[in-house]
């Protein structure tokens, strides 16, 4: 399988302006995601997808490869698939890494491409929940799939509700899987779900991936130990250094 992995990046943000040029221990934001990328086995190439020059000359000044794509793209999604159609190679499968995870490791990467086999659609990864306070925090996506390892929803709320037991000691009582923001699209998928209509689902829960379910297209669910640190304020910036020891 020819995997390509896309790096989607724009410069304009509401909560982090330029976040993916904001320096964390003398690289950036985005320098750090691409090199982790890069690490990861089963990708054969990795760019970085754009709306603004100053990041292309930024991952270019770096060694990078970069690709401009439109600034009016809804999502990471969209500006993947501009820029899968931007490549003069054919690649089977393209994986989404979030821009705005430094400290991913390449081993994620691997256990996501791992599930590519020619006939998954559509592919992402969970981990066990193992701290109670982020079953009920809203930023965190909640993850329920099926003994296939087919995603049956996800939700900002805490799926499923444990009827019979307090809150407080749910995950006494069952395990809860929350999401890890990577995705993989096989081509021709991305390409058909970039141009479905925003679905009453997504437009409830904000959560793209539910555009994708009600359309009928299934999810492979894959298991990861490795935790997932997403940075969308210069506050999570600062509680991921202290956790990486930077």
């Amino acid at each position: 399988m020819r995997i390509l992995g896309i790096i989607p990046a724009r410069l304009a943000s509401t909560r982090f302006p330029a976040k993916a040029l904001v320096e964390i221990a003398g690289k950036s934001m985005v320098q750090r995601t691409y090199e982790q990328a890069a690490a990861a086995k089963k990708l054969h190439k990795v760019i970085v997808a754009t709306d603004h020059e100053d990041i292309t000359r930024h991952v270019e000044s770096f060694g990078g490869e970069a690709v401009m794509t439109s600034e009016a793209h809804p999502s990471g999604t969209d500006r993947c698939s501009e820029a899968l159609d931007k490549q003069a190679e054919d690649y089977d499968y393209v994986i989404n890494i979030q821009g705005d995870e430094p400290f991913i490791h390449p081993a994620t990467i691997d256990e996501l491409a791992a599930l590519l086999d020619g006939e998954v659609q559509l592919a992402t990864l969970v981990n066990e929940v193992k701290d109670a306070p982020l079953l009920f925090n809203p930023t965190i996506m909640k993850v329920i799939f099926n003994k296939n390892y087919e995603a049956l929803y996800f939700s900002r709320e805490c799926i499923p509700y444990l009827r019979g037991h307090d809150k407080s000691e749910w995950l006494q009582h069952h395990t809860y899987y929350k999401h890890v923001c990577i995705y993989a699209y096989r081509a021709d998928i991305l390409r058909e779900v970039t141009h479905l209509p925003i679905s009453g689902l997504e437009k409830a829960e904000s959560l793209e991936q539910l555009r994708w379910l009600e359309n009928g297209y299934p999810i492979k669910i894959g298991i990861t130990e490795h935790e997932s640190i997403s940075i969308d304020t210069p506050a999570d910036l600062e509680r991921a250094k202290k956790a990486m020891g930077i």
